[in-house]
């Protein structure tokens, strides 16, 4: 699918954005997303390889949600990654969408968060977001979850699963999109997110497996 498709669900303004960064043709499973309904709110669970264009798969999301009036949501686990990812997005987007990145005091409101578009933030100071009331939830219309898998870990699950859960009966119309290149059990996860699961194994460079023995590597055929 060309890019210049997408001017029947964004305006051109985004489509520009989007050219000026090189991209001119869309990834298997960033079609796929949009043949699944990503434009008309439909959650999905996308899980396909590494580089596959899972993160524009997001981003689309966002720039669609938020064009129509309503905030996106994007829970990392890490701090670390949350920081890579605002600064990419503000580079990308810069002068069309308020990005805010919120990863401090877990004792704060964060009340300023409400002037923003599109807000990042990991789990943990999502759930005191959350303790803490703030109002600009209310309007969140998508929720992307980036390795959601991490539903699984014993130390980050539990947090991330209430998380989920909560904002489904607080925002009960938002559109979640959860992102992983490994998830174990992608049928139930994505069942219970009510969300329509996307699967491919396209990858932008081959994957070859070897083993390796005293300096030499044998691939397998």
């Amino acid at each position: 699918m060309n890019v210049q498709e997408l001017k029947q669900f964004l305006p051109e303004t985004v489509i520009n954005k989007i050219t000026a960064t090189g991209i001119t043709e869309l990834r298997p499973a960033q079609q796929k997303a949009i043949e699944a309904g990503l434009f008309t709110g439909k959650s999905l669970l996308i899980c396909t390889p590494t580089a596959s264009g899972k993160t524009f798969v997001a981003e689309l999301t966002a720039a669609h949600t938020i064009l129509n009036h309503h905030k996106a949501l994007y829970i990392v686990p890490l701090v670390a990654l949350a920081t890579e990812k605002a600064k990419d997005f503000k580079h990308k987007w810069q002068g069309m969408f308020n990005i805010a990145l919120s990863i401090g005091d877990f004792d704060a409101a964060d009340s300023h968060l409400g002037d923003y578009d599109f807000i990042l933030c990991t789990a943990e100071k999502l759930d005191s977001l959350l303790r803490h009331h703030s109002p600009w939830i209310q309007n969140v219309g998508c929720v992307i979850v980036d390795e959601i898998h991490l539903l699984n870990d014993v130390s980050r699950g539990p947090t991330l699963e209430i998380l989920i859960t909560l904002l489904k009966q607080i925002v009960p119309t938002a559109q979640i999109v959860g992102l992983s290149a490994t998830i174990g059990n992608p049928d139930e996860l994505a069942a219970w997110l009510n969300a329509e699961l996307i699967r491919d194994d396209w990858r932008p460079v081959p994957l070859h497996k070897g083993v390796y023995h005293k300096g030499t590597i044998t691939f397998q055929e």
